[in-house]
């Protein structure tokens, strides 16, 4: 067992369900493999399959390289199909391991696993047909298993908590920055008119978006000094639309994160 000095990154990462751990068996030991990180063979399996899943996306990355894939295709084809089996029977075996399978299968990591593998079990299924940009778009959907380093980050799992503990604040956040899009195109369309590339409000509309946000194409730029005041408000106010969202984030991840100050014993 680990010593007193070690440290579980994974720790609090998961809800543990009791009922979904074996009670007894090969089952029970798969599942603490698998699912948990309080032994070191857990442990050691977690850090080899967080470099196979590096390792998969790196040869997915350098194989839609042209002149790679022209000299290396058998290489990349090969590891490829290494990687699949690994993550295959990781899935398979994450199923057997569980009681909970439909709800495993169901959950965003469960989706994220199947996804890791599907798209070369599918193009091996329809290797047979012409669509050629269909197969290199499974391919494409490989990088997926990028996601699935995110269960082995303690930190991930405190940003994704705190996401969900701001969702409210946010989703009155962008409607009201929804509302203010709308008012301000609508001010923009009255103001500019069709002579000045503003020829309707939702082509205003796209205009406050891009302005608010800071990133200003330049395709549409005011021309009536009424107009320009208004443009530099809006950039302004960009600065300060940005900053909200990320403070109420920062604040629930403030919040949320425990307190691993060691607690001193009474004298």
């Amino acid at each position: 067992m680990p010593g007193p000095g070690y440290h579980n990154p994974r720790k609090n990462r998961v809800r543990q369900r009791p009922d979904a751990r074996p009670s007894h068996g090969l089952r029970q030991r798969l599942y603490d493999l698998l699912f948990t990180i309080e032994t070191p063979a857990g442990y050691r399996f977690d850090v080899i399959l967080i470099v196979v899943i590096a390792l998969s996306v790196l040869t997915t990355m350098l194989e839609s390289v042209a002149e790679l894939r022209a000299q290396w295709g058998a290489v990349f084809a090969a590891l490829e199909w290494g990687f699949t089996i690994v993550f295959s029977l990781e899935y398979l075996l994450r199923l057997v391991a569980t009681n909970r399978r439909l709800r495993f299968a169901g959950s965003f990591f469960g989706v994220i696993d199947l996804l890791a593998v599907l798209p070369t079990w599918l193009g091996l299924l329809f290797a047979g047909l012409p669509s050629l940009i269909f197969l290199r778009t499974l391919r494409v959907l490989r990088v997926f298993r990028l996601l699935k380093l995110w269960k082995y980050s303690r930190e991930a799992q405190y940003l994704l908590a705190a996401l969900r503990a701001s969702l409210p604040k946010i989703s009155v956040f962008l409607f009201g920055v929804g509302t203010l899009i709308v008012v301000l195109g609508s001010v923009m369309y009255l103001v500019e008119g069709p002579e000045n590339g503003f020829t309707n409000i939702f082509v205003s509309l796209y205009w406050t978006v891009v302005t608010i946000t800071t990133v200003g194409y330049g395709d549409i730029s005011p021309q009536t000094p009424l107009g320009q005041f208004i443009s530099s408000v809006v950039m302004i106010m960009g600065y300060a639309i940005i900053a909200v969202p990320t403070g109420i984030v920062s604040a629930e991840i403030i919040r949320g994160e425990p307190d691993e100050t060691p607690e001193e014993p009474c004298p």
